[in-house]
């Protein structure tokens, strides 16, 4: 069995910033006691915290997670355990693009468990359309493990159902990481119905990915959807009666929405800002050229 592990404040505090980041004192605390129990190590991301419905004290819940590593690490210490030597079997059926797309069933895992002097095959299996995480009949676009690596996403589920039948003390309380998946997307009707109408308030004030823009004119500042902020500033700074001075007070009054734009939609952002230099400079050689005309005028007169 692994030492029990005893962290210095400084990892105890990077653990807190970063594997249980939501966690409040308490939480905290019980986190790192679970930790200890299953000697696991959060720095090596072998373990870490969830914590659901974070700002609804009334359904405020913390899991611990560990992922498939964690749980094999588990299982190796117990002294008793052999991994199967063949690859995950599959039962397939006909692929859906949104929900499924290789058109997995299920997946059955086997564990050894070594007792009484023989060596034991312990199956868990893992049906698709319990844990696959869905959002309106498709998969949730930010589980892209699902989409891109579906079969070894669902095996994690198996292989971490047949150690909690192996070892079912070594792991109460404890669900692989991918597991988690469905549950952070399940939601009741009414949370779903409120997150419909939260939507819908966003859209008339430019939608949930907008920035706020300075339009430097003493207009109230607007909040104005990501996809509509390249089109609508480049048309600013295009205006007839704009100087280059003018677009570099814009810029800088508006330094932290560029960086809010440029975080939410980075290859756009280079492509705009090409065009923002490129009308600035435009404008500079024509107040130039102005003033050199200007200064001729003055010297001819």
């Amino acid at each position: 069995m692994g030492e029990v592990a005893e962290w210095t404040g400084k990892q105890l505090e990077l653990m807190r910033r970063t594997v249980a980041k939501d966690c409040n004192s308490e939480e905290f605390d019980q986190f790192i006691h679970i930790c200890k129990q299953t000697k696991l190590d959060p720095i090596r991301r072998q373990i870490y915290a969830f914590v659901f419905n974070k700002d609804r004290p009334d359904k405020r819940q913390m899991t611990v997670v560990t992922a498939i590593g964690g749980h094999r690490a588990i299982a190796e210490r117990t002294g008793n355990y052999r991994p199967d030597e063949r690859a995950p079997r599959y039962e397939m059926g006909t692929p859906d693009p949104n929900a499924n797309p290789l058109g997995i069933i299920r997946c059955e895992v086997t564990v050894y468990k070594f007792s009484h002097g023989a060596w034991f095959p312990v199956v868990g299996e893992a049906w698709w359309d319990e844990y696959v995480p869905l959002y309106d009949g498709k998969i949730d676009k930010y589980k892209t493990g699902w989409t891109k690596m579906p079969r070894i996403m669902i095996a994690k589920c198996a292989e971490a159902n047949a150690l909690r039948r192996a070892w079912p003390d070594d792991f109460a309380g404890l669900l692989e990481e991918t597991e988690i998946d469905r549950q952070m997307v399940d939601i009741t009707p009414s949370e779903a119905a409120n997150e419909a109408a939260t939507e819908a308030k966003l859209e008339l004030i430019g939608g949930r990915d907008a920035v706020i823009v300075d339009w430097c004119d003493g207009s109230p500042l607007q909040r104005i959807g990501i996809s509509k902020f390249w089109d609508a500033s480049l048309a600013w700074m295009n205006a007839s009666e704009r100087s280059a001075t003018e677009i570099r007070i814009w810029c800088h009054r508006n330094h932290a929405s560029r960086a809010e734009a440029k975080a939410k939609a980075g290859s756009h952002y280079l492509d705009w800002w090409r065009e923002v230099e490129k009308r600035t400079n435009e404008l500079e050689r024509i107040e130039v050229d102005q003033g050199t005309a200007s200064i001729s005028e003055r010297v001819a007169s």
